[in-house]
């Protein structure tokens, strides 16, 4: 049982309407599972790189994963850090990235620390706001142009765009209820491994 939980506020960068999420999650989580809640929490369908980024005054610290054809140039392991190593380097703020090729950036902000609720199951969704873009949609770019041809009928790609993901896709509404039960499916999982040394 974790002893402490993180409360994060995630947003997607530059998506409009917003996409957000606030989840909890126990201090100890590794960053490779960090990532698992993130994707599911937000929509994503984890078929992609990701990597986990504090900018600093010197050089970014980043986690994510390794590249075994160029290790010099690779992030440090995602699967050997823990959120509260991430947060012990004085940041209550830190980036997300996935998709290298789209990069879809995510602002992640620590709003609190606190004791776990013993009746709780971690990670939670405690809030979500806005649809998560559909899948190798093209970027931010691709999101505008994207909604803009599935709200306009007479825009050339209309037909085309509302086959690429649902035909009724409603930037403003997400299912809260599917991501809480996915969260809960992944919690069965996670925190079985410790850190690798």
């Amino acid at each position: 049982m974790a002893e402490e939980i993180a409360r994060l506020r995630v947003e997607i960068d530059e998506v409009t309407p917003a996409v957000i999420r606030r989840v909890e999650v126990p201090l100890d989580t590794r960053l490779d599972d960090l990532h698992f809640v993130l994707q599911i929490a937000i929509g994503w369908q984890n078929c992609h790189p990701f990597e986990f980024r504090l900018d600093g005054d010197d050089e970014a610290k980043r986690w994510g994963l390794v590249d075994r054809d160029d290790p010099e140039s690779s992030p440090l392991p995602a699967e050997r850090a823990t959120l509260a190593d991430l947060l012990a380097h004085g940041r209550r703020a830190f980036h997300y990235d996935y998709v290298y090729g789209e990069d879809w950036a995510h602002s992640v902000e620590l709003e609190a620390i606190t004791p776990a609720d013993p009746a709780a199951h971690y990670p939670r969704l405690i809030e979500a706001k806005g649809r998560c873009p559909p899948a190798d949609i093209g970027g931010v770019m691709g999101y505008e142009t994207f909604l803009r041809a599935i709200s306009d009928p007479l825009h050339l790609n209309h037909e085309g765009m509302r086959e690429w993901d649902d035909p009724d896709f409603d930037p403003q509404v997400v299912d809260e209820t599917a991501l809480r039960a996915n969260l809960a499916n992944l919690g069965k999982y996670l925190g079985r491994r410790k850190p690798a040394g």
